[in-house]
């Protein structure tokens, strides 16, 4: 069936509304058409995510209730209907709806389920899977994407995404079912009211705040720098907007500022062009209050509080960013620091990143003696790390996982990055070092004295349109069938493919396995030890490309990555 006869079948479908057909109506462009109807979703490890509209291949109702009917027929194979499924959905347009049509078509395939009464960060839905003891969970959540887009995430047992396998399964009992109506459903007042939908309150927010606060090492922080000690905070109109201040608050920190412009939950984001903590001009309004107040930091965290980035005073006073590598190298060696003098740091504790993440972590966890885990880009392969050694009663704490992208995770109560805990664990090293009468801009260039210094970049190549998961293929292709001799004059001295499952090493000619499930991800290590991996994103339609470096030099340093940059900017086909 062609993209032609999908749209006139969803114009003639009985299932839809006049409104709906009406908005189908509306379409007048033919590319528009073809995007919407020309495909469906395809549901993987990272769920589904696309714009809100109608067609096979959107986010709407009619998808949502399909691949919920999917998540069923796994759960039924698994005899986990008892153990339920939690929901939560962030701020986002047609989230709670959304949410609450996936509630309906568990409940009408009789499993239990549990809602959040309003937007949650996502890190209290995996924290629910595991407190609720649930078979699984489905988050309604697009993350830092423009307003344009929804999404889709399904976790397990454990609190973390499911896996590939899990994903398949789904996936394949979805496309069984038809996408206009072929999904069991029941009123969602109706299943309240059975008690076969649950709704979860204010009461399930005090049990998830308490196991973030148990993460902190040093309470007692809070009061010796607590006079002192400004933040400014902003949800960027997300689900962190009450949860966030309300930890601050409970650990004692006095002086708590909140964007109010911000505050509000809102799916347009009006006051920002994308809602994401890792652009600087999302802290314009916080940066105002900041000057005005005086305060150390400027804290923003994504519309489903899973990501936190931050902005600091440097030694001029002046406001700047520290990326998420930065954060992961400072939060790092914070959290051994002072777990060593608190002697609570166990034997074989044990931190995890993500292989595009900062080699500087690498070499923290070295002079250190901690143990490292280099994982695939999800923060569910962070969590199968800390379920494999519950599971397999190995010793060792878990004590830290990150990845670049700005999430980060203390504790084992959640298995999916947690801005409501970095936040907390932000401000306590922030009052940390303000003890000590430096900002963690003055922490971070610490940290290159002690460990060398580190730089990373990161470039992402749009590849929109019809034509573009074609181009994306092509481009892969390309760079395994010509890989690069050199970049940016150094030279490529092995390649990994983590799609063949192997490390090529140029000079001999010998394979060693990546040790890691396979993904689509290139990494080139060059001569001189930095690193240039480049992946599809699984979320937005582009290439990304990862620049990992270290020197000597702040200025030579910066021409590398840029020299690697100009490089790797002419893979794309």
């Amino acid at each position: 069936m062609n993209y032609t006869q999908e749209y006139e079948r969803w114009l003639n479908s009985p299932v839809l509304s006049k409104a709906e057909k009406d908005e189908l109506l509306n379409i007048k462009d033919e590319e528009t058409k073809e995007l919407c109807f020309g495909s469906s979703m395809k549901f993987g490890t990272a769920g589904l995510r696309s714009t809100m509209n109608l067609g096979p291949a959107c986010m709407n109702v009619y998808t949502v209730a399909q691949t919920t009917q999917g998540i069923a027929e796994l759960i039924k194979t698994e005899n986990g209907a008892e153990r339920g499924v939690a929901i939560a959905y962030d701020s986002r347009n047609n989230s709670e709806l959304f949410a609450h049509t996936c509630a309906e078509v568990l409940a009408a395939n009789k499993i239990k389920v549990y809602v959040f009464d309003d937007i949650r960060p996502t890190p209290e839905l995996s924290f629910a899977v595991r407190e609720l003891s649930c078979i699984a969970g489905i988050n309604i959540t697009a993350s830092h994407n423009p307003k344009e887009y929804n999404g889709y995430k399904a976790y397990w047992e454990d609190g973390a995404q499911i896996s590939p396998e899990q994903a398949k399964t789904v996936s394949s009992a979805s496309e069984k079912i038809d996408v206009l109506g072929g999904a069991s459903k029941i009123d969602f007042a109706y299943g309240v009211k059975s008690g076969i939908i649950q709704i979860l309150g204010k009461e399930f927010d005090d049990k998830y705040l308490s196991a973030v606060m148990s993460t902190s090492i040093n309470r007692e922080l809070f009061e010796k720098a607590g006079d002192e000690l400004k933040i400014v905070y902003t949800p960027l109109h997300g689900a962190g907007r009450t949860l966030v201040p309300e930890v601050l608050r409970r650990v004692g920190l006095k002086h708590i500022y909140t964007v109010d412009a911000q505050m509000n939950a809102d799916g347009n984001f009006p006051t920002v062009k994308k809602p994401n903590p890792e652009y600087a001009d999302v802290f314009a309004l916080g940066i105002e209050i900041a000057e005005k107040e005086g305060s150390d930091l400027v804290i923003a965290t994504d519309p489903d509080a899973d990501r936190v980035g931050v902005m600091s005073r440097t030694k001029s006073g002046a406001f700047e960013t520290i990326s998420g590598n930065q954060m992961g190298a400072l939060l790092l060696d914070y959290v051994i620091s002072a777990r060593r003098e608190k002697e609570a740091l166990k034997k074989g504790a044990y931190a995890v990143k993500s292989i595009v993440s900062t080699d500087m972590a690498s070499k923290i966890a070295e002079v250190n003696g901690i143990k490292l885990h280099d994982v695939l880009t999800g923060f569910k392969y962070i969590g199968e790390v800390i379920k494999n050694y519950e599971t397999d009663k190995k010793e060792g704490e878990f004590i830290f996982g990150f990845e670049e992208s700005y999430g980060y995770l203390f504790g084992s109560y959640a298995r999916d990055k947690d801005a409501v805990g970095a936040t907390m664990m932000i401000c306590e090293m922030t009052a940390y070092y303000k003890t000590k009468n430096m900002t963690l801009s003055d922490a971070l260039e610490a940290l290159y004295s002690k460990y060398g210094l580190y730089g990373e970049e990161m470039t992402d190549i749009y590849m929109e349109g019809l034509d573009g998961i074609e181009r994306r293929r092509k481009t892969m292709q390309a760079l395994r069938d010509e890989p690069p001799v050199d970049i940016g004059n150094s030279k490529v001295i092995s390649i990994g493919d983590y799609d063949e499952g192997y490390v090529h090493f140029l000079d001999d000619g010998r394979k060693e396995p990546t040790g890691l499930i396979k993904s689509d991800v290139l990494y080139y290590t060059l001569e001189n030890g930095d690193k240039v991996i480049v992946r599809p994103s699984g979320t937005e339609p582009k290439i990304k490309i990862y620049f990992l470096a270290h020197g000597d030099d702040k200025v030579l340093l910066e021409e590398k990555i840029q020299a690697y940059k100009k490089d790797a900017e002419g893979f794309a086909k």
